[in-house]
């Protein structure tokens, strides 16, 4: 199983530290995802993968080893800004792009027609890009990305412009890189897509790593717990209850620490409720991202002690 190890990276602009000793570590087979707000240095560390910027301090490793240009050489970058030559036909741009991985043009062109037709764009290869939707240049810079079957592939907001069914289509591709054993990192805002996607994560806020380790683990002991219920009547106060919020004709009500949904069923049932919906709620990520940054906005100092490296 290959690793790719992000070890003690530290980078600053002037005053402003984009990376904080941050370490975690992306195997192969799975779909990891790098999270955080905007600014909080997600871009320069792909940056430093990428061999955009150099590290003030730490290092790449590949499997134990100093990652090298040959191993640039095998990754896939998307970027999250348009890279595409606009007056360029589709099937040129995705030529150049495979012999700039050092494909001959022959081979390249093959592959830009077989991935144009995986993306649903057969029909465009001669059309310049341009002439394109937002979309459909998405859908080609993602081909351009996988053209020359990269073992490392980093995605930054790929998801950009899609409607829905190419979203599942994208989705599907991720996956499908991942189960043959590539390493894919996925930069995205879009949380319901990292809890579809990602089985681990790493949240990085202003440089420094704060949330790192396996999603579901995260959920748990990061998440709070809740259960949305419905009766007839009303819902009576109840000791073990944090809080509640109404959500349409149901109420979900958040759990003090070490009270459970059965505690809140054997409490209800006592107090002869009836329930008509009673569902225990996964923590949604995108709550535990937003609480996360609201703590630490709120008590940097407590910063650090919130890192906790899972793996």
């Amino acid at each position: 199983m290959a690793e790719l190890t992000f070890s003690h990276l530290r980078k600053a602009y002037a005053a402003t530290v984009a990376s904080d000793d941050v370490s975690f570590e992306v195997r192969s087979g799975e779909v990891f995802g790098l999270l955080g707000p905007n600014g909080a240095g997600k871009s320069t560390l792909i940056r430093m993968l990428m061999d955009i910027i150099a590290p003030d301090a730490g290092e790449i490793l590949l499997d134990g080893h100093r990652l090298g240009p040959k191993d640039r050489d095998r990754i896939g970058y998307l970027p999250e800004e348009r890279g595409l030559y606009r007056k360029e036909k589709v099937i040129d741009v995705l030529i150049y792009f495979g012999m700039l991985k050092g494909l001959v043009r022959a081979a390249a062109r093959q592959r830009a027609l077989a991935w144009l037709d995986r993306v649903d764009l057969a029909a465009m290869a001669e059309r310049r890009v341009d002439q394109m939707s937002k979309g459909q240049q998405q859908k080609v810079q993602i081909a351009g990305t996988l053209l020359h079957d990269p073992s490392i592939l980093v995605m930054d907001e790929p998801f950009s412009g899609l409607d829905p069914m190419n979203t599942v289509l994208v989705r599907d591709l991720l996956q499908e890189r991942s189960r043959a054993g590539c390493i894919v990192v996925l930069s995205t805002h879009q949380m319901p897509l990292v809890e579809a996607l990602c089985d681990r994560v790493a949240m990085i806020h202003q440089g420094r790593l704060v949330l790192y380790g396996p999603l579901e683990e995260i959920r748990r002991q990061d998440g709070e717990a809740s259960v949305l219920v419905e009766a007839d009547g009303e819902i009576p106060t109840l000791d073990i209850a944090a809080r509640s919020e109404r959500q349409g004709p149901r109420v979900r009500i958040f759990l003090k620490p070490g009270a459970g949904p059965r505690d809140l069923m054997e409490r209800m049932l006592r107090h002869g409720v009836p329930l008509q919906h009673f569902e225990v709620v996964r923590t949604p990520l995108e709550e535990i991202f937003v609480r996360t940054v609201r703590r630490l906005d709120a008590a940097p100092a407590e910063r650090g002690a919130l890192a906790g490296a899972r793996s």
